[in-house]
């Protein structure tokens, strides 16, 4: 199969997990390398015989024997997440899964004090919401771009280190938010956290950049993005966007960094969802309440899931920002199957203008804001999904859909043509 990098082309939940879960099990894969973001990931798995799996932070192979996790120093870590989302692996017959993981020492920490201080900004946004998912991580981010001393996973190493980290995070906290986050907030103390992150460390590998590479060597390795392309940080629709590059551009850099390339695998649903406050062009409040989704429920952080028609002009920008891809995966084809009045955007009435493609440019955050203001404004302009959704969205994205879902498990995809059409491309014939 050669290494594949697989991001959600849409606001996320596009089915990114069950995707890797399907590559790891149909194909010898080595590993799963996480890029970006950090325990806010919700990506659902479910197995063929019913287990169900919420990955946070585990790549979405792990259900296949086997398949090891490494957490880039792109990632953002939460110890005590990923402690809790091992309990519940282990609880599904998966008692390895801390085995085959390693963490770069690089990596930022999420820790208490940022999931406290993201819970108290968006709760003193009132109805300005921006839709955090409440996991700290834009916290962590932001902290770690104005404090040199920002914990990192190798301060778990070094107690005397990591405890002094922690105090300036608490304190910075503490005069941040004088009111707490909420008034059932509960921060642990540092001693009690440095004590939990020292235990991370005691149970996990830590290793430093050079074992990417073996990784990349020893097989093949399946690169998982988080949430998706519209909320990435520099080309979403800002304010609501999260503070992670959610394109191709990490695991791009990763490789080049070890001398290595991968297949680009977009990921989309069937119709368009959003979770969460921002600009959703083709949302139908109609098929948000015929569409239920089971896995993904309105949220006190996130606030609710939406449910819209596929748009294929955000799918483009999406495209276009991210760099473009070699294939597309398509999910909830069977619901597309079922629903014939699913329809398809194919230009949004703009300022008075039909507009079939929006300029993806270069970063810039005004210029996003500008974009959002012009979105909430935006009409789509409507053609039927028709009874061939997958090839209508070969047409209209000019790429080949190479991965079919029908279904929540593995047993409900088809994989086709992905290795020969990767093998015609410039970047996957230098993986093949």
């Amino acid at each position: 199969m050669g290494h594949v990098i697989v991001v959600d082309l849409g606001f996320g939940d596009a089915g990114k997990g069950t995707v890797v879960d399907h590559l790891c099990s149909a194909n010898p894969v080595a590993a799963v390398v996480r890029f970006n973001g950090g325990a806010q990931a919700a990506h659902n798995v479910v197995a063929r015989d019913g287990r169900h799996h919420t990955f946070a932070q585990f790549g979405s192979g792990t259900l296949t024997p086997g398949v090891r996790t490494h957490l880039s120093r792109f990632m953002m870590v939460d110890p005590l997440a990923l402690a809790a989302e091992a309990d519940h692996l282990r609880g599904l017959g998966v008692p390895d899964a801390l085995d085959r993981l390693t963490a770069d020492a690089d990596a930022l920490l999420t820790t208490p004090y940022h999931r406290a201080a993201n819970r108290a900004r968006e709760s003193a946004r009132g109805a300005a919401r921006h839709g955090s998912c409440g996991m700290g991580v834009g916290e962590t981010a932001s902290y770690a771009l104005a404090h040199a001393d920002a914990p990192r996973v190798a301060d778990c190493r070094s107690p005397a280190r990591l405890r002094r980290r922690l105090s300036a995070l608490r304190d910075w906290y503490r005069d941040a938010f004088p009111g707490g986050a909420d008034v059932s907030e509960d921060v642990p103390d540092v001693d009690a956290c440095a004590a939990a992150f020292t235990a991370f460390a005691d149970r996990v590998e830590i290793v430093g950049e050079g074992h990417l590479r073996g990784l990349l060597h020893a097989g093949d390795v399946v690169f998982e993005g988080a949430q998706g392309v519209l909320l990435d940080e520099w080309h979403g629709f800002h304010p609501y966007t999260t503070w992670s590059t959610t394109t191709f551009a990490n695991a791009e850099t990763l490789l080049a960094e070890a001398g290595a390339s991968a297949a680009r695998l977009g990921v989309l649903r069937a119709y368009a969802t959003r979770h969460g406050p921002g600009p959703f062009v083709t949302e139908d409040p109609a098929l948000t309440a015929a569409l239920p989704d089971r896995h993904n429920a309105a949220g006190r952080w996130q606030g609710a899931f939406r449910v819209g028609h596929l748009d294929a002009v955000a799918l483009r920008y999406a495209l276009d920002a991210a760099g473009g891809a070699d294939g597309l995966a398509v999910t909830h084809l069977d619901v597309a199957g079922a629903r014939p009045d699913l329809r398809v955007c194919v230009a949004y009435e703009l300022g008075g203008a039909r507009v079939g493609r929006l300029d993806a440019g270069p970063p810039d955050l005004d210029r996003q804001a500008a974009l959002t203001r012009r979105l909430l404004t935006a009409r789509p302009v409507y053609e039927p999904l028709g009874g061939r959704p997958a090839e209508r969205i070969e047409e209209l994205l000019d790429l080949p859909v190479v991965l079919r879902s029908y279904g929540p498990t593995a047993a409900d995809k088809k994989l086709a043509g992905f290795r020969d059409h990767l093998t015609k491309s410039s970047a996957a014939s230098k993986i093949i």
